[in-house]
């Protein structure tokens, strides 16, 4: 049997794993998994019929949220790397967003994966910027950057409590 990689977000502590976007224990969310592929990190995800803006085409509330999600676990996973050690040895890393930014180029058919694909533009201590451009069908229908910073001890210390 194959084993099953393991994507950014399953590294989160269980108190950091239930947001709606990217919580692997929401059982109402989306459940985002982003990956490396190289330099990028990548997010595949398929749209249902419930995610519908107009007949055919995905609510861009769905494309706000994939983009935010993935670029916040794209800059855990860039943290982890910037500092060379595995995900989830050490202090936890969880990022927040602290700015959404999403141009959409042009309507998103509901009827393809999704593909995000993520570069990390800068990471600087607590702070990261990740550009994100999502495709369906080989077309690059949205575009986003996301900054994210790293949620600090003291807030970390508070959720455990």
């Amino acid at each position: 049997m194959k084993e099953e990689k393991r994507a950014f977000q399953d590294f989160y502590p269980e108190e950091f794993s239930h947001c709606y976007g990217c919580g692997r224990l929401n059982p109402h969310g989306l459940k985002i998994r982003s990956f490396w592929e190289g330099e990028e990190s990548v997010c595949r995800f398929r749209p249902q019929p419930f995610h519908t803006a107009l007949p055919g085409f995905v609510y861009g509330g769905l494309i706000a949220s994939l983009i935010d999600c993935h670029g916040t676990g794209t800059a855990a996973a860039a943290k982890w790397k910037a500092e060379g050690r595995e995900p989830a040895t050490g202090p936890a890393v969880r990022y927040v967003t602290a700015s959404l930014h999403v141009d959409y180029l042009r309507p998103t058919p509901i009827d393809a994966e999704l593909e995000l694909r993520g570069r990390v533009k800068a990471i600087e201590g607590r702070k990261a910027v990740i550009a994100i451009r999502l495709l369906a069908a080989g077309e690059e229908c949205a575009r986003g950057e996301v900054t994210a910073v790293q949620v600090n001890e003291a807030w970390i210390a508070r959720v455990r409590r």
